[in-house]
């Protein structure tokens, strides 16, 4: 399917790395001119050298989406060398063990009050700040996309998660409120949610891109909560984030809004 997308400014908040960097891949190979925020500098000029490396269009911006003033002005910037922001994706965050250095997380009662704030700011503030300062412009024009990537932390709950999950479920009701109030506009608002999701720098080995079923036992045992991620023997892959996010971003979406697309293999229905 071809999404269209020819002509229109993207920004990717954490676009450097990760699920980010294939997200920004994905929309500058479906046409986007995209702008590639990410907190480290050298990390966003990466992405936009490979996506200029293919041809496309692509403007790399060092900012902290947890400081509104920053945010503005990499809007103000972005929208100086690629035109207005038809499209944002606000995939910036952080997971616990990020944070912490650790895989195991402590249960609430016991975890770091120190590392609840960055947390809460850059997954919920960071949000509403991007979305504070492109929306302007989109009422403007009367066209936007906007996709928030949440977690089944925030969506079902998971234990160990409760400040990161909190987070994210607040991102889900901003969502959706938000997406009452643009919709004369013509502004489409909507979240993704992940579970579990291989990484090419993971924490862990079950969590590496390439583990599957096969070579990894630990990897094995929890898919059993996957069904078809469980058929296929693998974890959700950025890949298969950045699909889903081109296609909310593109006009084939144009009429779905306030809703939260699940890429988990099955591992929540609801």
């Amino acid at each position: 399917m071809d999404l269209l997308l020819n002509g229109k400014a993207a920004l990717v908040t954490g676009g450097g790395q990760g699920v980010g960097r294939r997200i920004c891949l994905k929309l500058a190979e479906e046409g986007a001119a995209v702008v590639v925020n990410d907190l480290v500098e050298a990390r966003a000029a990466a992405v936009a050298d490979e996506i200029r490396a293919v041809g496309g269009t692509a403007l790399p911006v060092a900012a902290d989406v947890t400081d509104l003033t920053s945010v503005g002005a990499m809007v103000e910037a972005a929208t100086g060398e690629v035109g207005p922001i038809a499209i944002l994706v606000n995939n910036a965050g952080i997971i616990p063990e990020r944070r912490t250095g650790e895989v195991g997380l402590p249960f609430f009662p016991d975890s770091d009050p120190g590392h609840w704030r960055k947390i809460v700011d850059l997954n919920l503030f960071g949000a509403m700040n991007c979305t504070y300062a492109v929306l302007p412009g989109m009422i403007e024009q009367r066209r936007g996309h906007i996709v928030s990537m949440i977690s089944d932390a925030g969506r079902i709950g998971e234990a160990r998660y409760a400040v990161y999950g909190g987070a994210k479920a607040g991102v889900l009701g901003f969502t959706r409120s938000l997406a009452r109030e643009v919709g004369a506009d013509c502004i489409t608002v909507n979240c993704v949610s992940l579970a579990a999701v291989s990484h090419e720098v993971p924490m862990a080995p079950f969590l590496s891109e390439e583990a599957t079923a096969e070579n990894n036992e630990t990897l094995a045992k929890m898919l059993r909560a996957y069904p078809l991620g469980k058929g296929l023997g693998r974890l959700t892959t950025p890949q298969d984030a950045a699909n889903a996010v081109a296609f909310l971003a593109s006009d084939a979406a144009a009429y779905i809004t306030g809703q939260c697309l699940s890429v988990n293999g099955g591992y929540a229905m609801v």
